[in-house]
């Protein structure tokens, strides 16, 4: 899988202009469906089309379904694979099928609306809070989770996040998510293009290994904290997401009903906890 491309640029150094070689981050279409028993026989229906870094597609697939609450487990999933060939010129393949075994758990109904993926949705209130809060499996592993962390390892996330970023490192351009233990050692860790697509990754590593909820762990996020990436995190059943940049006012609404811990400013030794601040130990 391509992560990056060079691309031949003009670079302006001062009163200086060179002609040099940068190392890109790519971005695709990745189309994710999912194959499923009907009345009328196997079928197919296309769910979603994000723009992502190629690699782990199966994890985002999965971790997608599985926080917008459709998919509730892995043992739901046959297989994961490319439905459509490679493209042209490449070794990318941007079509995606989650092959659903009979029977499935799975919520069709969420599957005729739209899904809330961005923040311009207008999501919002107690009536939206209430619907997430039936929806998501793990609502009580986070209320019960006895997961703690010492402020100076929660200080030192944000500097091991970067050191797992290998393709940031060459292109600058990724997000990243990762899923750090008590004593703040990041074990996994996933880049994306897109915030939400690197969080979805995450979570569909921990979902088809049937690791969830992650009620032991924390995940920490490279950029701002949305709507969307807290209800993420609620739907895996993690009780801490702490973020290099700012949080929205919904993001700490949804953490404050959830019982997340929030935490957000994580640079130059400081940051700031929105909700939940018992699990930060001093």
């Amino acid at each position: 899988m391509q992560h990056s491309q060079k691309f031949k640029i003009t670079r302006v150094q001062g009163h200086g202009i060179i002609v040099a070689n940068d190392v890109i981050a790519t971005e695709e279409p990745l189309e994710i469906r999912i194959g499923f028993r009907a009345t009328a026989g196997r079928q197919e229906k296309s769910v979603s089309i994000t723009m992502r870094t190629p690699g782990a597609d199966d994890e985002l697939a999965a971790g997608f379904l599985c926080a917008e609450g459709i998919l509730r487990s892995p043992d739901d999933i046959i297989e994961i694979w490319h439905r459509s060939p490679p493209v042209p010129g490449s070794d990318l393949r941007n079509v995606i099928r989650v092959d659903l075994v009979d029977g499935a758990d799975v919520d069709f109904e969420r599957l005729e609306r739209h899904f809330y993926t961005t923040s311009s949705c207008g999501v919002c209130g107690k009536a939206s809070l209430d619907a997430l809060r039936i929806q998501s499996n793990h609502v009580t592993a986070i209320e019960e989770s006895g997961f703690e962390i010492h402020l100076d390892d929660v200080l030192a996330l944000a500097n091991k996040l970067e050191e797992k970023q290998k393709v940031f490192g060459e292109t600058g351009g990724l997000h990243a998510s990762g899923l750090f233990d008590a004593t703040g050692e990041i074990i996994i860790a996933r880049e994306d293009v897109g915030r939400h697509n690197a969080m979805d990754k995450l979570i569909g590593r921990l979902f088809m290994d049937n690791k969830l909820p992650a009620a032991a762990h924390g995940i920490v996020v490279s950029g701002r904290t949305s709507f969307e990436l807290v209800q993420k995190v609620s739907m895996a059943g993690v009780p801490v997401l702490v973020a290099v940049g700012a949080p929205s006012s919904l993001a700490i609404d949804v953490a404050r009903q959830f019982g997340i811990t929030l935490v957000g400013f994580l640079r130059d030794g400081r940051f700031n906890i929105y909700s939940a601040g018992q699990r930060i130990k001093t």
